[in-house]
């Protein structure tokens, strides 16, 4: 997994973008990078990764990045997974692809997911689509200081 932190804004938060493309995951850190702070940014290259990570770590993301089409476990069958489960279910996701059919669209609702953004072609248009995910995610939310689990009750 690599990583990346930012030191300038209001909120901290870990953003996880689980995309198998290293283009992609190169291109939406260079965005990152210039106009947010206090992201810690992680990636993973699919959905069983992620679910990995999530299952493992203690304080859990405030928000992941989620592409659709990734070998092992697509990201669709994670969103399912990840919404099913009950230390899970708070973390807020948006889906990241490049697919953008009406039916996946109202899949990923329908799953759970918190928004949908197809990819840009274009740098420029990936800028302002990462300035306004950052501005709102780090300036404008209110998120607790961890997304705690619900802690499940044994009888």
């Amino acid at each position: 997994m690599n990583e990346m932190s930012i030191d300038r804004c209001k909120m901290p938060i870990t953003i996880i973008l689980a995309d198998d493309d290293p283009d992609d995951q190169l291109l939406v850190k260079e965005a990152f990078s210039d106009n947010c702070s206090c992201i810690k940014l992680l990636f993973v290259d699919n959905g069983q990764e992620l679910l990995d990570y999530l299952n493992d770590v203690i304080i859990l993301p405030g928000l992941i990045l989620l592409d659709i089409n990734m070998p092992k476990l697509g990201g669709i069958e994670a969103l399912d997974q990840i919404k099913r489960t009950p230390k899970l279910v708070n973390i807020p996701i948006i889906i990241f692809s490049t697919s953008s059919g009406k039916d996946i669209i109202l899949e990923s609702y329908c799953k759970g997911a918190n928004s949908f953004i197809t990819k840009p072609y274009s740098f420029d248009m990936l800028k302002d689509i990462i300035d306004t995910v950052s501005k709102y995610w780090c300036n404008i939310v209110m998120l607790p200081d961890t997304l705690c689990p619900i802690k499940e009750e044994t009888v």
